[in-house]
Order: structure tokens, then sequence, then C-alpha cells
């Protein structure tokens, strides 16, 4: 089992995008399949589910009535290697039915099922019966663990999106990119200390789901360093370009990762929630390259699967990934993040502050007062860890603050009565 379990949230979130119109949670005994599921539907919901009562059978409740019937009965003296749990056919036929057609006639678009196993195998007719139930209704159903035709059928069909809690990100990896010089920034910042830890920690945290399915690409002997302390693999590399540690980070992992998910090291924000969500969409649209947004502007993280790994190393000089990613618009989607914030990176929050400077030198004194309000507003969204760090994320901020004394004014801007101002 995965050390970290995925939240219910992560999982909604991953499915909604999917555009799916079922959920399927699968696993091994204790995995959490119907924590999960009651985590997700916290009320009643119309549907079934199964129990066991030990050396006696397997009972069906229909959720709302409550009515039950018992449809496996323990077998003691079963032959061999058999089952001692065997089904009930007559149960099925009527009360299982039955039960399956009430829900169909409910007024919900969601029914949830938990769980179908090896019982319902033998029992075609009540097979064909859920397939109605699936033509009808949202399900979301838990399918128990098992290789049966009927329940790999159920996790096979396109319309499902497939949660497999044993593994739940399959054969992804994750190449974390931190071979930047910041040379804008005027040191690594990648060890600045934010918010009581350095800058690349954030994305170690971030990416934790994976274990060793993590490659950090850098230039820096310091990160590889913390890598080794850690025990996060690495790759030190004196190379120049982007295309360079794109190139070897994909040689790296192309014969074992059936996707992989590119994740700038400048990122501190983005949560684990949605780099998990970003690795369902993946695992369940295999020939999708999957990316973030915010609205509708796209950003990082990003998921290629391995059929445009030779695309990635064979870059351009100088290029990223955005290069394939134009050249393949038809086969990207996006995944909203829950937070605009998510997708800022150090830098851009730097820029922004120079840009407010150097617009203050050569606008008129009543759009200096708009664009100041606009800035102001804007970082006000970040979280509080930006403005107590904001003077340890760039090394040049005091002698910019020296030149521009950082004071909070009230201006009677138009449509914005009263706010306050960076200056």
């Amino acid at each position: 089992m995965p050390a970290y379990r995925p939240t219910a949230n992560c999982i909604w979130r991953s499915f909604r995008a999917s555009s799916k119109k079922h959920l399927i949670l699968t696993g091994s005994r204790g995995s959490g399949k119907s924590t999960l599921l009651s985590a997700l539907f916290p009320q009643p919901m119309p549907g079934l589910t199964s129990y066991v009562v030990p050396e006696d059978g397997v009972y069906m409740k229909e959720n709302l009535s409550g009515e039950t019937v018992q449809i496996g009965r323990y077998q003691a003296d079963a032959p061999g290697n058999t089952n001692k749990m065997q089904p009930v056919p007559e149960a099925f036929l009527t009360k299982g039915i039955e039960f399956l057609d009430m829900c169909i006639r409910h007024p919900s678009d969601w029914v949830t099922i938990d769980e179908t196993g090896y019982l319902e195998q033998t029992i075609p007719a009540y097979q064909e019966a859920i397939s109605r139930l699936l033509a009808a209704k949202h399900v979301l159903l838990v399918v128990r663990k098992q290789k049966l035709p009927f329940l790999d059928s159920l996790c096979k069909r396109d319309d499902c999106f497939l949660v497999d809690l044993d593994k739940p990100y399959g054969d992804a990896f994750c190449i974390i990119m931190a071979s930047g010089k910041s040379k804008r920034f005027g040191a690594n910042k990648l060890l600045t200390d934010f918010n009581g830890k350095p800058l690349i920690a954030y994305a170690f945290d971030a990416t934790e789901m994976l274990g060793q399915n993590r490659l950090v690409v850098t230039i820096h002997p310091e990160i590889a360093h913390i890598c080794k302390k850690q025990d996060i693999p690495f790759l030190l590399h004196n190379l120049p370009d982007r295309n360079d540690m794109i190139r070897l980070g994909t040689g790296a992992i192309k014969d074992k990762a059936s996707h992989c998910l590119f994740l700038p090291s400048d990122q501190p924000l983005v949560s684990r929630e949605t780099i998990g969500a970003l690795l369902f969409c993946a695992k369940n649209a295999p020939d999708t390259i999957w990316r973030t947004c915010d609205q509708n502007t796209a950003g990082s993280p990003v998921v290629f699967p391995s059929a445009y790994f030779d695309d990635l190393s064979a870059l351009p000089p100088k290029n990223g990934g955005n290069t394939v990613i134009q050249n393949h618009r038809e086969h990207v989607r996006l995944l909203p993040v829950t937070q605009h914030y998510e997708l800022a990176d150090i830098c851009r929050q730097w820029r922004l502050l120079q840009r407010m400077h150097w617009q203050s030198k050569y606008t008129s004194h009543r759009s200096q007062i708009l664009l100041r309000s606009i800035c102001f507003l804007y970082l006000l969204q970040l979280p509080l860890c930006f403005w107590k760090h904001l003077t340890q994320i760039k090394p040049h901020f005091l002698h910019l603050k020296e030149r521009i004394p950082l004071t909070v004014h009230l201006f009677p801007v138009p449509s914005i009565q009263p706010v306050m101002v960076l200056l």
C-alpha cells in the first residue's frame, strides 16, 4: 500500500476532469475502498451495500429501504480449493435485480454499489441488470480485486474512471526539474529558505506519493547532496540548456515509465492533491497530455505519456516541453487547480514587483495609482508565506527597498473605494 492515500477530493477532481460517466474503486482487502466511498458520498445514496457475516454468508442491503437478502451462503464442507462462500442464485434473480431496478427508477443521478465480487460472476441475468443500471445512471462502483471476466469487463469499460488503491498511479514517474541557474534571482533560489525549509523541499513533499519513481535532474551539487540524504534518485549533470535536462531525465526513465510528470522545482505551492489528480487523469487517459490550468490559463506541472518520450528527447536547443505540446494540441487536456497560486513560481512574483517599479517611472500619476492598485490586489491573493518571506526570495530586494520604501496608503481609485496601494 502507498504511504500516501489519495483523498476523496483528489479523486473527484480527476474524475470530473476526465469527463467519464462512472467511477470504479478497486483494491485489495483493507485498502480503504468503502471508506473512500463514504468520503465521496457522505449522505445515504440509492444503491446496494454488501457485507459478510463470518461463517454464515454474504448479505445485500438496499441502501434507502434497508431491505436485506442473503446472496452468499457459507459452506464449511465445500470440497478441495472450492470457495466456501457460494452464491444464492435465486436471491440475485429476485431481490438483487429488483433492487437494481429500484435504483434505475430513483430520481438521483448517482447510485452506489459496495461491492461487486465473485458471487455475481455466475449470474448472467444479474450482470445484465448492472449493465442496464450503468446505461441509466452515474454509478460509483466498488469492485473486488480479483481476476474474473465480469469484474475485468467492468474495470475496462471506456466510460469508467478506475482508481486502483493498491497502485493508484500505475507506472508513473516524475522528473523534478532543478537545473535552473537563477540568473534573475541572484543566487540558487532552490536553496533559499521558504517558510522554514529550502524551496526544493516543497517539490519533494508534493511528489512524496511516488517514492522512488522520481528523478531530480540538477546541475547543482548542493541539490544532489540533499537528494542523497533523503534517498531521492537524482541525476547530476553539467549541460547548459532546458532540452538537455529533459533529454537526460526522459532517457533515464523511459524504459520504466508509462507516463511522466514534469514538475518545476520553483512552484512551492502546488499541492500534493493536484499532483495526485494529474496522475489519476493520466492513468485513465493514457494517450493524453495533461497539464494544470487556472481557468483557461495553462501552466505546469505537465504529464506526458510514454508515446511522447522520443519527441521530448529530441527537442531543439533551449526548448522545453511546450514545443511538444504545441505540436499536439489536439491531445492536450487541462486539470483546473483549486487555488490559482499553485501555478505561481517565485520568479513570477518577483517580476511583478519589478514591473511595478519600472512602470512607476514612466506612467502618469493617475495610471500609477491604478497600476499599483491592481498589483497590490493581485499580491493580496497570495498566501501569507509569500509576504512573510518576500525579502528572502530575492537577495537584491533589500537594495530595491532602500530606493522604494514599502509603505501603505489609501487612494480613492475609481471602482475601488478606498484601496490599499503598495508603493
